[in-house]
């Protein structure tokens, strides 16, 4: 398995995590709210730069193994997705450095 909607589907099929959206999407909020109470107590409420723990990438990796899991009880192609998104922001990106190319901040005619 090369696909990582597939090792995630496999994996979690293997481990019996499937559950309901609403489920799923606390799970994800709790993961969330936990990596920022991390942040918020490493910064001292960003007061001091951020430096990555070292369970940081386990962490960050659980959060997006989450999200490949709810794209896979919805149905959702979370690499296309991505892409798509990414597309769409490069598009709207160049949009606007055309715009602010052709006059900003002094239009010279």
């Amino acid at each position: 398995m090369t696909d990582l909607n597939d090792v995630v589907a496999h994996s979690a099929d293997v481990a019996d995590l499937h559950a309901p959206v609403p489920t799923l999407l606390l799970e994800l909020q709790s993961l969330l709210g936990s990596l920022t109470a991390t942040v918020t107590a490493a910064t001292d409420r960003g007061r001091r730069p951020f430096r990555p723990s070292a369970d940081w990438p386990a962490r960050l990796g659980e959060l997006a193994y989450g999200v490949y899991l709810l794209a896979d009880q919805t149905g959702v192609d979370v690499a296309q997705a991505v892409i798509a998104t990414a597309a769409n922001l490069n598009r709207q990106g160049q949009q606007v450095q055309a715009s602010s190319e052709a006059g900003w901040p002094f239009d010279p005619h």
